[in-house]
């Protein structure tokens, strides 16, 4: 296996977990299937506990399709793991299976990782499209680092843009299936990515990410609180800023609030406003104490501007 150089174009392996989900699917494996990369590109569509179906679409030349059944937890974590455990490339990218990629995503971050062999990973800028919405967002920075990603989420680098390197994915281990939920996967994968070498942005829009106003997680208030705790426990870096830890604690604060468990959101609170006052989860969980709003309420009035809670 060979890692990428400046002329060369190593083959590509591209992970698409998915629980089926007809019509988004096919668009997002012949999204990948088209690229316009040289190199090969294998695609791997791993189907989370329920059965495999063969899909009805055009594999090019230069191109492979497989299907495998998720060897690992059940979860989104679990299904990117076997993906990862049946790739071939030494660079392996990841979509989920309603988002589509523009055709130049794999060739200009295979180019840009041959640039910079420092580098963990690669991403992109990515476009929202849903009901109501159609945004662009994109980094006015070459790379992100850890400090970058204590202090922020960077909704930019998004688990459907990244391209990393097999060595980076030995150095750190894989995704991990312990998250109670699986609940924000991508955003712990990506602390310990930041941790190894930087994340190199390519600044053009490359990704679609379907934004549809809901989730897996909508309304699973429970999931998110222990989630959220458990990345705070693991991760003691976090810890080193207080706008990031502020954050966190905001999102606990709205999930228990959102939940009906007032007391504790109350108390989560006030460790949010002692971090950083001007945390604006501050602002849209007290409407939720109050009963003046419900939690999905207020994420659908969120979402609707292309962001989250």
């Amino acid at each position: 296996m060979t890692e990428p150089t400046t002329t060369g174009h190593p083959p590509v392996t591209v992970v698409i977990a998915t629980r089926d989900r007809p019509g988004l699917l096919e668009r997002a494996v012949r999204a990948v299937l088209d690229q316009d990369y040289p190199g090969p590109v294998e695609c791997v569509v791993v189907y989370d506990h329920t059965d495999l179906r063969e899909l009805d679409v055009d594999v090019p030349a230069g191109r492979t399709l497989r299907y495998v059944a998720n060897t690992h937890r059940r979860g989104l974590p679990g299904g990117r793991n076997t993906g990862f455990d049946t790739a071939t490339a030494d660079l392996i990218a990841f979509c989920d299976d309603d988002d589509h990629w523009l055709p130049a995503k794999l060739r200009r971050q295979v180019e840009l990782l041959a640039q910079r062999p420092d580098a963990a990973a690669a991403s992109c800028g990515i476009r929202l499209e849903g009901p109501g919405i159609a945004k662009e967002r994109q980094l006015d920075r070459a790379e992100v680092g850890l400090p970058d990603f204590v202090e922020d989420r960077i909704m930019e680098v998004h688990s459907s843009t990244i391209l990393i390197r097999r060595s980076t994915w030995a150095a750190i281990g894989p995704v991990d299936e312990e998250l109670p939920g699986g609940y924000g996967e991508d955003y712990e994968w990506l602390l310990r990515i930041a941790g190894h070498g930087p994340v190199v942005i390519v600044p053009e829009v490359l990704v679609v990410v379907d934004w549809h106003g809901g989730s897996f997680f909508f309304g699973r208030w429970a999931t998110i609180v222990e989630a959220t705790r458990y990345l705070l426990d693991k991760h003691p870096e976090l810890a080193g800023s207080r706008t990031g830890l502020a954050r966190l604690h905001g999102q606990i604060a709205f999930a228990l609030a959102s939940g009906r468990r007032r007391g504790e959101a109350v108390r989560e609170l006030g460790r949010v406003i002692r971090l950083n006052p001007r945390e604006k989860r501050v602002l849209v969980t007290v409407p939720v104490v109050l009963g003046l709003l419900s939690g999905e309420r207020v994420l659908q009035l969120a979402q609707r501007r292309g962001r989250g809670v």
